[in-house]
């Protein structure tokens, strides 16, 4: 697992998005003279890897030398204050050998991330007690004004080289990083010449139809100043069964079981000028997740401890196929410039577009019902969120601005997103299209004084939601609704001190504010009294937050470690309650309050040996009801707030060829003082893999290792069709040969 364990990009605050190469760091001081991996550290496109052949970052890693490369910046870790995870290369390859579950890589490897709940719906699984803004190489994959917890599934993980976590409220990319950031790094060619990678994977649990394969493939081509990288892949996934032999039912909203996935990736590179000190990459994006339809969902018994389950066929309710496929698609592109030698410092600046729509299954529910349409009760349809976002994300970065160690950053970021969730079947309204425009300037300074580092910025978030006239359904009253336009503007300050005593230690504190919008798609769709405008909902109104950390990290020739609190405040929050009718949501606004402590190490005695722990606790306060300020006493519960885990991974390599790793996956028990208990469990995985010549890499994964039963957190308590076991026991057989 290659992981920074403590690191924060505040960078990432003031609009930056990091890219992170790692090698092992030796105690002592930095190197005054460039280095082979500092010169290759220039700014590079969103995403992008550092162009260095195995042989440098062989000599980087002898030299002592960890570089954080941003997107927007370079920068050395013991000189950011804060923390960030990021999931190298390694690790991923080693999460796909145990599953393509891709948030459960995350609840692995990530401190204050929830448990996985083994669907493609994301609800409930949060980062440091918020939601997370996912992005793909930079661009946003999250959709914060109508949120359907759907965008954690976006693209095949076989494409990825890295994935960085942010914890914490950020600023960076505008809305929607409440909890943190977390950015998936895609692949690039980097090595001269032309290679082929083809592979294949097979899994069962040894039941019927819980077989799940796939193919996949990639090329990489490098000569000269001209690069390119496609790659492709087809994944067929059988139903899924617990540690009992029984079917795990189907979400409500979109399970991982019973699917096909298909994903095309493309990234086209040109570097010129002097000394090829420009760059132009072209990217492009197709996934697609889809239902296929062939079992449907059978509640199970809280009473009796019997869990939902799936049967083979198509469901009927009250005598109603509503039988439907569910889908996830996203598609995106951007193209990225780069300038190294501009006025004496670096241009970077994307500019993107994505299109994503994410459909949920059928139904013919009390809320879909329109007897204009068919006769009550017998209607079916369907909901689908579709986003469209285009963006354009400029820096431009001057080291040593005026005096030596002072740095200078700014730049200015633009979005334009249009959200809308329609009844798709009969292209009915359900929340109108939410047009969000922002334009975001910000500056961000830094300045080394010997061990000390200083940074603080500003970011200036000044958007706007345009609403048109709307009627809403018949369920709610066929209500007329004045459209409007919602101001956002907000001065969103962050400020950092990090202090390097030596001998591999640095300490940091920092103070940062992030901003989000709620999720306003639910009280809009829920209006019912006609005579209403959108300037008059004051559950509309912004998410800002404050945050406060500390911390201090460690590297040297044995490994690296850290530690960090953290405390959260939003005077008005945003989580949400339950229609007992609907089964819909209701959204709260009320303060939230939420504190948190992480350690995380690496530790490797010897070549042959490394030893990975990470141990994350979050606690979350609110308020007991609306219009309520104060006491924040209320324990938040699983929706929001992760249990305490505690995760260990051991690593034996025995010839470079091969590797075995055994991982231990532990989530504990917790009662809140709201009254919500849920027992904790311990999982095992293993993995080993060989580099067979003239064959490939052949690789073994196990998730679940003893077949351990047990009931998700999030299934233990009583929601909507969510009384899920986990998964049983799974084989992985993988095999990747390079031409």
């Amino acid at each position: 697992m290659v992981t920074l364990a403590r690191l924060k990009l505040l960078a990432l605050l003031m609009g930056t998005t990091s890219s992170v190469a790692v090698a092992a760091q030796q105690p002592g001081p930095q190197p005054a003279e460039p280095t082979v991996a500092q010169e290759a550290a220039t700014a590079t496109p969103e995403g992008q890897e550092q162009e260095l052949t195995r042989e440098e970052e062989e000599e980087a890693a002898d030299r002592g030398l960890i570089i954080v490369t941003g997107s927007r910046t370079p920068k050395s870790v013991d000189k950011i204050p804060g923390a960030v995870t990021v999931v190298g290369a390694e690790e991923v390859d080693r999460s796909l050998t145990i599953t393509e579950d891709q948030t459960a890589v995350l609840a692995k490897n990530v401190p204050g991330y929830s448990e996985s709940n083994q669907t493609a719906n994301a609800l409930g699984q949060t980062l440091r007690g918020r939601v997370a803004l996912y992005l793909f190489d930079g661009i946003p994959q999250s959709t914060p004004l109508r949120d359907g917890s759907r965008n954690a599934t976006f693209t095949d993980l076989a494409v990825i080289d890295r994935i960085e976590v942010i914890g914490g409220a950020s600023a960076a990319e505008g809305i929607g990083a409440a909890g943190g950031v977390i950015n998936y790094i895609s692949k690039r060619a980097t090595r001269a010449g032309l290679r082929i990678n083809f592979g294949g994977r097979f899994g069962t649990q040894f039941e019927d139809d819980s077989e799940s394969w796939k193919i996949q493939g990639d090329v990489a081509y490098k000569s000269g100043d001209f690069d390119v990288f496609a790659a492709a892949a087809y994944l067929d996934r059988g139903i899924a069964y617990d540690a009992r032999g029984r079917r795990i039912g189907l979400s409500s909203s979109f399970s991982l079981a019973d699917t096909r996935q298909y994903n095309v990736f493309g990234k086209l590179g040109f570097d010129f000028g002097d000394g090829n000190s420009q760059r132009l990459e072209l990217t492009g994006s197709y996934f697609r997740l889809e239902g296929k339809g062939n079992y449907y969902y059978v509640p199970g018994s809280r009473a009796s401890g019997l869990p939902d389950t799936s049967e083979r066929g198509r469901l009927l309710v009250n005598g109603v196929d509503v039988t439907r496929q569910e889908f996830n698609e996203f598609k995106q592109a951007a193209l990225n410039y780069r300038h190294d030698d501009l006025f004496g410092g670096s241009l970077v600046a994307t500019a993107y577009w994505a299109d994503q729509a994410m459909r949920f299954a059928g139904e013919n529910g009390v809320d879909r019902q329109d007897p204009l349409i068919a006769p009550i009760g017998t209607l079916v349809d369907q909901s689908e969120i579709n986003s469209l976002k285009y963006g354009l994300r400029t820096s431009f970065t001057r080291p040593d601005f005026l005096i030596d160690g002072f740095e200078l950053r700014f730049g200015l970021d633009a979005v334009r997103d249009t959200t809308d969730q329609r009844l798709a079947l009969t292209n009915r309204v359900w929340v109108p299209p939410l047009k969000y425009t922002s334009i975001a300037p910000y500056v961000q300074l830094s300045y080394d004084y010997g061990p000390v580092t200083v940074t603080g910025g500003v970011r200036r978030e000044d958007g706007q939601v345009e609403v048109d006239d709307y009627t809403t359904t018949f369920f709610r009253n066929r209500a007329f609704v004045e459209g409007g336009t919602l101001e956002y503007t907000n001065d969103l300050l962050n400020a950092g001190i990090v202090v390097r005593p030596g001998a591999g230690f640095s300490v940091f504190a920092a103070y940062t504010e992030g901003f989000t919008l709620p999720n306003v798609g639910i009280p809009l769709r829920n209006i019912s009294v006609p005579g209403q405008s959108v300037d008059g909902i004051t559950d509309l109104q912004a998410v800002v937050f404050e945050n406060k950390e500390i911390g201090a990290n460690w590297r040297g020739s044995w490994g690296n470690a850290g530690v960090s609190y953290y405390r959260s405040f939003s005077p008005l929050g945003s989580t949400f309650a339950v229609d007992p009718v609907t089964l819909d949501f209701i959204l709260q606004r009320r303060p939230v309050r939420i504190t948190g402590f992480e350690a995380t190490a690496e530790i490797r005695p010897s070549p042959q040996f490394k030893f990975n722990a990470l141990y994350s606790h979050v606690e979350g306060f609110t308020t007991r009801a609306n219009n309520v300020v104060e006491p924040v006493d209320v324990q938040l519960g699983i929706v929001n707030i992760s249990p305490d885990k505690l995760n260990l991974t051991a690593t034996w390599m025995p010839v470079p060829e091969a590797s075995i790793s055994l991982g231990m996956d532990k989530l504990m028990g917790r009662t809140t003082n709201a009254g919500e208990t849920t027992t904790g469990r311990t999982l095992f995985d293993l993995t080993a893999k060989y580099r067979a010549e003239g064959l490939g890499e052949v690789s073994l994964g196990i998730e679940n290792l003893f077949n351990k039963y047990y009931f998700l957190a999030f299934s233990q308590i009583d929601f909507f069709q969510n009384y899920f076991a986990g998964r049983g026991r799974v084989v992985s057989l993988n095999l990747r040969s390079e031409f």
